[in-house]
């Protein structure tokens, strides 16, 4: 957290991926500028250079918008090639340009992340390999969440405390045995498929305790 060169987080979809990325940046030097997110799905050959560079000075891009803070490129190999180029021209010179403006220095630190797949890629030549080394300086590998299964129970409790915080449901607790069952289940979409099911069980009337 305490370096500002771009980092990757590699790891399988569903395993809050962009959460560990806010606690990077809450851990930094910059953790009093913003956090922006931008989702590489989104990046259009048509859109690409407006979202990330802006238009003009009333509508500036996701770039400068993140300017003293962190930007966030997620799923980074959805990202088409022409956006690709873009982005490691942008990283290569260090400065940006707006569509009728002047140079400014990239004062923002990128933080990317891409599932696993993406090293596959780029040996196919699918994806850029000057842009993946400079996206990955640093790289943290995220693991899945039957890595750590052990910490099911807890995540549990945890989901439990935040759906019936922010929306509203009915508490409800997880038996030991449903625990231990949860605990030995391969959770394919990992941390994203634990909430949701518990969401799913708060949402069903019962008894409180779930067996």
């Amino acid at each position: 957290a305490a370096y500002s060169a771009p980092l990757l987080l590699m790891g399988e979809s569903g395993t809050d991926r962009e959460q560990l990325a806010r606690v990077v940046h809450q851990s930094g030097p910059s953790s009093a500028g913003p956090f922006v997110v931008v989702d590489s799905r989104t990046l259009r050959e048509d859109n690409a250079a407006a979202t990330l560079l802006g238009v003009d000075a009333s509508q500036p891009g996701r770039v400068e918008q993140a300017r003293n803070g962190t930007l966030f490129l997620g799923d980074i190999e959805d990202m088409p090639e022409s956006t690709q180029r873009l982005l490691s021209g942008l990283l290569e010179s260090g400065r940006f340009v707006r569509s009728g403006g002047d140079a400014s220095p990239l004062e923002t630190r990128i933080i990317s992340s891409a599932r696993p797949s993406i090293v596959n890629r780029v040996q196919a030549e699918d994806f850029r390999r000057d842009l993946y080394a400079q996206l990955s300086v640093l790289m943290v590998r995220v693991p899945s969440l039957r890595d750590y299964a052990e910490d099911v129970p807890e995540l549990l409790r945890h989901y439990v405390d935040v759906l019936t915080e922010t929306e509203g449901l009915r508490f409800r607790r997880f038996s030991v045995a449903a625990q231990n069952r949860l605990r030995n289940y391969p959770w394919p979409d990992n941390n994203r498929e634990l909430r949701n099911l518990t969401r799913r069980f708060l949402l069903n009337s019962g008894a409180e305790e779930i067996g």
